[in-house]
């Protein structure tokens, strides 16, 4: 049987080309959009250079989102090995160049991991990806330029500028845009070994984790420039709702992590009732294999089948935990809308809606994939339920600022 090697960097740059060709349409709409910032005054320029680095941070953000949920698609459709070598499908940029190789991995296994429709969502989450890179490298650059100029000016103390103005460079974060670019490399390592080590169930969860952290520090960046052209200040949250909304978010990226757990090994349907499973409310469950993090899929770390019992553990486990965060969610939203009212402060209730919507969006779409079968659709909104979690709750900790001590 022909075996095919794991790693084959023959093609790398052609698939960071395409990477790139995805990315252009964004950048090129986004440049179309703020061009005119070149032809402006000094003090024109350099407001609207910012305001070109949040569109752009809000574009890359959105798109990010879009990743995650295509991630889920590939992984949900079974396209993880659709091409079972990185980063190109046996050798080539494309399944076009591929396509005699995966015509006999289809004929052999019709059913199997490599089809032509999997090779080409697998790939596609590729190039997705590569434009991700690309545009958050275009972020980094830029950021950096802008801070320079700016700084520059700055120094220059040009008279007719603004003290506002003057300050623009303090105004511009490069360091965040630093970071997600360094992240997003590591995001993309573990999609290599997403693929050469088989799906191995703790890479794979560790994969969606580190696409929601990109998330996070994305939304970081928009929220700061969010501050920064609507020239308002960060609100001073009294301490304990801080608390609250930070032990919540600790919570849903628990949970998360859970739910990628049960999602990697495939653990769904070992519950398909609500609220019992297996028609008890404590079934028969086996926590230290089914946690034994470091083992291939569907095995043990000892290389035996990984037994019903122990997928049950993984599934009520995450269900379990789920009612847990399902309270701190409704206690963090009527704690900021307790807030809003007495401190008149009324994106605190626009808040507590996002977080009563989003808890009953989990809820339904949770139950769905358990009783229904996990169908495709109440599986992908589970995923953007939850990266909608990380993205709220980022947003709302990056509006507020460490409470004033006569803030309880």
């Amino acid at each position: 049987m022909e075996t095919t090697s794991l790693v084959n960097l023959t093609p790398i740059f052609k698939v960071m080309l395409l990477g790139l060709s995805v990315a252009c349409g964004p950048l090129a709409w986004w440049w179309l959009q703020h061009k005119s910032a070149d032809n402006r005054s000094q003090s024109q320029g350099q407001r609207q250079s910012i305001k070109r680095l949040q569109a752009l941070t809000a574009f890359t953000l959105f798109l990010t989102f879009d990743l995650v949920i295509f991630g889920a698609f590939t992984r949900l459709t079974d396209s993880g090995l659709g091409c079972p070598d990185w980063p190109g499908c046996y050798g080539s940029a494309t399944p076009f160049g591929a396509k005699a190789h995966v015509d006999a991995a289809q004929a052999a296994i019709p059913t199997g991991a490599v089809t032509t429709s999997k090779a080409w969502i697998e790939m596609l989450h590729r190039y997705l990806a590569t434009g991700v890179g690309v545009l958050i490298l275009t972020l980094t650059l830029h950021s950096w330029w802008s801070r320079y100029t700016a700084r520059k000016q700055s120094q220059a103390k040009v008279h007719h500028l603004s003290h506002y103005q003057l300050n623009t460079h303090l105004q511009i974060s490069p360091w965040w845009p630093t970071a997600s670019l360094l992240w997003v490399c590591v995001v993309g390592a573990f999609g290599a070994l997403t693929v050469t080590l088989k799906l191995f169930p703790a890479i794979v969860t560790l994969h969606l984790l580190g696409a929601l952290l990109l998330l996070a520090l994305l939304t970081r960046q928009a929220k700061h420039y969010d501050l920064v052209t609507s020239e308002t200040n960060a609100v001073a949250v009294p301490k304990r709702l801080r608390a609250v909304l930070i032990a919540t978010f600790a919570l849903v990226w628990l949970q998360i992590a859970l739910g990628g757990w049960v999602s990697t090994n495939y653990a769904v349907l070992a519950c398909d009732t609500f609220p019992v499973c297996q028609k008890s409310w404590w079934p028969e469950m086996d926590f230290s294999m089914g946690f034994s993090l470091w083992r291939e899929l569907g095995l043990t770390s000892s290389g035996e089948n990984i037994t019903f019992s122990a997928l049950t553990a993984i599934h009520y486990t995450h269900r379990l935990s789920a009612y847990v965060v399902f309270m701190a969610l409704g206690y963090s939203a009527w704690r900021l809308s307790q807030a809003a009212a007495s401190n008149k402060i009324p994106s605190f209730k626009r808040y507590s809606n996002w977080l009563i919507w989003l808890a009953l969006w989990q809820f339904f779409t949770g139950v769905t994939n358990a009783v229904m079968g996990w169908p495709l659709f109440a599986a992908l909104a589970h995923t953007a339920g939850a990266a909608g979690l990380v993205l709220a709750l980022t947003w709302m900790l990056s509006r507020s600022i460490a409470p004033d001590k006569n803030l309880k």
